[in-house]
């Protein structure tokens, strides 16, 4: 028997819903007049279904496409809305409305508040410094910037003149940095002088000038003050950004084509330096309208917030809610600092709609004993979103009786592979505890089993069989494509393997079991292996390293064992040494829950190191294939260690 769900929309709430205006238009060419025949019918005809989504949601757009899709057979390959030219930021800045467009709320206690009037001529200004610093269309643009305003500006300026916008957090050390747009060669770098978090001020000039001697291709370099309102800039090659703002510009726009770069942002897999993932204009802003219009119920005037940082998609995906007039809320800081109601009474006070973050984060919430139901009213809040990691079910308990008993709590998972979602939320259907509502419509999702077949109600890996417009283009500097292809579709011939663990419901909706692959994903962000080793390795007390994530508490913990070199030993000194190194070079997201040593590290025949086993072995589960391994008997280091207890 089906558990009964733990909420229901109201029928006004279904029925104001914009997803339920769409199904109306579209009843006719429907099997059932309700999500399943939508969904049916948004994957068995995609040349109707998104040029439908693109006419609801008021996509802009300056010469008109010759069809919507071409190959639709090849996975990759697919091409979408051939002809149409467009402009991203166009689209965003485009929503006449009142209420405010940004609203920035740092933890310092700043609050800076944009109209959509004064957004657009910061982008227009800043854009005319990006001419002039020989941006054209197609040139990187990269900013190393916390969630303030000053970042959706930069970017909105760059994709208004045809540019590319790649960005990471401040938080990153130089070489996470380097190892990011060092490969892009960005020709304008946009830095902050510094930043607040847990009540500490963390000063990146120092780490700029490193960045920035190093990045040989830039022409310009400009400092977001936020550490000091004016920071003093000795650097020759530094300049204010508050100087940009002076000098007023007409705004305007380049259509590009639909499937011309707009993002690039950062995935690592498990060796080398982290893959450049290239997202294209209007696939990103179509499936983020479809998202946000269909399945977020985002309308202007809403105001929406999402914990996150520059160096996460979701900081991409909330960007692009401008489009829909609603008003965006950044916030830049530790989450509990001062203590765990910040965020909260953050949302009291701006009259958050829409509440994103992360499963990690409200976990961590109900494990701190803080209550907002309790001191809070919250009249605003309809919906709760959450990403980053599986939302474990008691974490919707928790929701629905100590947040709010009334709203819709909607866990989504995607990724920084499609810059969006394959499951989502549905405002027309209840919510089940532990499960995702649904899958996105346009998102062929099946679960297939070892053999290659969909299954239902059956573990399996999360796989997409058919294009869909948020495909990266490809990886930057792959032209032949080769490392996109073993990304995703080595697997299974012509379908996209995701890399999630995944279990389609009796529900028709989806629980997610957590990463298939080697990827560390604590609290959401994925870390590739190979990031923590170059850094580890460098250490010469270390002679090697693997690093696994345990599963922990209803998330990830990052486990990091240690080969020494001869004559070390690991004590509290050398562990605070390779903390330290993981969190300046890195991140602090980096930084390992567990050293451990080790004697001997698994291996191939081959000689590469076996994450997966080792992972196994600490997560208590048998390994698949012991027998590919030179060194089999090197797991037995790794099994029932007493520190993975605690």
């Amino acid at each position: 028997m089906t558990p009964a769900p733990i909420w229901k929309p109201s029928a006004e709430r279904v029925a104001a819903s914009e997803l339920q205006r769409f199904l109306d238009r579209h009843a006719g060419r429907l099997r059932s007049a309700d999500y399943a025949g939508l969904y049916d019918w948004s994957i068995a005809y995609p040349e109707e279904f998104w040029p439908a989504v693109k006419d609801f949601c008021a996509v802009y757009s300056h010469a008109q496409e010759r069809c919507a899709l071409e190959h639709a057979e090849r996975m990759p390959g697919a091409r979408w809305f051939p002809g149409l030219t467009l402009n991203y930021a166009e689209n965003l800045l485009r929503p006449e409305h009142s209420a405010p467009a940004l609203i920035f709320v740092g933890e310092n206690g700043e609050r800076v508040e944009l109209s959509r009037t004064q957004l657009r001529a910061q982008v227009a200004s800043v854009a005319q410094a990006l001419r002039a610093a020989g941006v054209a269309r197609g040139d990187r643009v990269a900013a190393w910037l916390p969630n303030r305003h000053e970042t959706v500006v930069a970017a909105l300026a760059t994709a208004s003149i045809g540019g590319v916008f790649s960005s990471c957090s401040p938080d990153f050390g130089t070489r996470a940095v380097l190892d990011r747009f060092g490969q892009i060669d960005p020709k304008v770098l946009f830095v902050t002088d510094g930043y607040f978090y847990g009540g500490k001020t963390i000063d990146c000039l120092p780490a700029v000038h490193d960045v920035v001697s190093r990045l040989p291709t830039l022409e310009a370099v400009y400092v977001i003050g936020y550490r000091e309102h004016e920071p003093k800039l000795a650097d020759s090659r530094l300049r204010a950004y508050s100087e940009l703002l002076e000098q007023p510009a007409e705004l305007e726009f380049t259509p590009v084509e639909f499937s011309e770069p707009l993002f690039i942002l950062y995935s690592s897999g498990t060796t080398g330096t982290p893959k450049c993932i290239v997202h294209g204009v209007g696939g990103t802003l179509l499936q983020h309208r479809k998202e946000h219009v269909l399945h977020t119920d985002i309308k202007p005037g809403d105001v929406v917030f999402y914990f996150t940082t520059c160096g996460w998609m979701m900081w991409n995906w909330l960007v692009s809610a401008l489009a829909s007039g609603a008003t965006l809320v950044l916030y830049d800081g530790a989450p509990f600092h001062p203590d765990p109601g910040a965020l909260w009474r953050l949302a009291e006070r701006e009259r958050i709609k829409v509440f994103g973050t992360s499963a990690r984060y409200l976990s961590a919430l109900e494990q701190s004993g803080y209550r907002p139901g309790e001191t809070l009213a919250l009249p605003a809040l309809e919906t709760i979103l959450s990403t980053g990691s599986p939302l474990a079910p008691a974490s919707f308990d928790f929701v629905y009786r100590h947040v709010k008993s009334d709203l819709a709590l909607a866990s989504i998972s995607g990724g920084t592979d499609l810059i969006s979602c394959f499951a989502l939320g549905c405002p027309l259907r209840p919510v089940h505890r532990g499960e995702l509502q649904c899958r996105g419509l346009g998102m062929d999702v099946a679960i297939f089993n070892a053999l290659g077949r969909p299954v239902t109600e059956e573990k399996g890996e999360l796989v997409c069989l058919s294009p869909f417009p948020s495909m990266p283009i490809g990886f930057w500097n792959d032209p032949e494509r080769r490392k996109y292809r073993a990304a995703y579709f080595e697997r299974f011939a012509n379908v996209w393997c995701h890399g999630d663990y995944a279990e389609l419901t009796a529900n028709d909706g989806l629980i997610i079991y957590g990463r298939s692959d080697a990827v560390l994903n604590p609290g959401g962000v994925r870390i590739g292996t190979a990031e923590i080793y170059r850094i580890v390795e460098q250490l010469p007390e270390i002679a090697e390293s693997i690093v696994v994530g345990q599963d922990w508490r209803d998330d990830t913990r990052i486990v990091l064992f240690v080969r020494l070199s001869k004559g070390v030993e690991l004590d509290a000194g050398l562990r605070e040494r390779i903390r330290s190194a993981l969190r300046e070079q890195a991140s602090p997201r980096h930084v390992p829950a567990k050293i451990l040593e080790v004697a001997d590290i698994p291996r191939t025949m081959n000689g590469k190191i076996v994450e997966l086993a080792v992972r196994d072995v600490v997560n208590g589960r048998e390994v698949a294939d012991s027998g590919v391994l030179a060194n089999p008997e090197a797991l037995s280091q790794f099994r029932n260690r007493p520190e993975l207890a605690q």
